[in-house]
């Protein structure tokens, strides 16, 4: 019984620290009023039935591409807000975000997220930006993974340019200290309370092993 218990307590405070995490992520990309949980009810009445079987599709083949997508999307916000910048190649104008060192050789899952927007591309062309795309991949990866749910509110442009060094000055590298975490999390304008969430959130047993 106590076993079971200890266990319980421990999915409890699991779920909490996930839900935390997910608030602040949500806080750096929500200073815009249009964005709503209905923005495409008319323009895209089949968005999340499009989005869900390809995130679980994707989980199903590997489970640790479900915490993947929601690192995409810490990573993805942290930098300039949720837009979609990491999800943008390199071109002659700029060099983006994927081969930033915090993103290079550890950032995965992009080709999912090619095949969500295809199969919402199918459902409404033109319609649907990528960084909805991603917020969305998100939160189904984090339900299917046993974790909460939240409603997505929608509506976000997508960046339309991408900076390698905004990435290296803006994402947490693992090899940062306790004041350079600080440092990061203020210049955001979040606290000391959402650094303790995010890496609570990045050290959990039930999603570290799948990062």
């Amino acid at each position: 019984m106590l076993a079971l218990a200890s266990s319980m307590a421990s999915l409890s405070f699991s779920r909490a620290i996930v839900a935390l995490a997910i608030l602040v992520m949500l806080s750096l990309g929500s200073s815009d009023a249009q964005l709503s949980t209905d923005f495409y009810s008319k323009s895209c009445p089949n968005l999340f039935s499009a989005v869900k079987p390809v995130v679980q599709s994707a989980i199903n083949k590997e489970a640790r591409m479900g915490a993947s997508i929601l690192r995409l999307f810490f990573h993805d916000c942290f930098v300039n807000g949720c837009d979609g910048s990491l999800l943008l190649d390199d071109t002659s104008s700029f060099t983006g975000e994927k081969n930033a060192a915090p993103n290079q050789n550890s950032a995965r899952g992009f080709e999912v997220i090619d095949s969500i927007k295809s199969a919402v591309e199918k459902a409404c062309p033109g319609v649907v930006s990528c960084a909805d795309v991603l917020a969305i991949a998100a939160r189904d990866s984090t339900v299917l993974l046993g974790g909460p749910k939240w409603d997505v509110k929608l509506g976000r442009r997508d960046a339309r340019t991408a900076s390698q060094a905004a990435a290296n000055n803006s994402i947490p590298r693992p090899t940062s200290n306790l004041n350079q975490l600080i440092s990061r999390f203020n210049a955001l304008g979040l606290s000391t309370r959402d650094l303790v969430a995010l890496s609570g959130l990045l050290h959990l047993p039930s999603l570290s092993s799948f990062v």
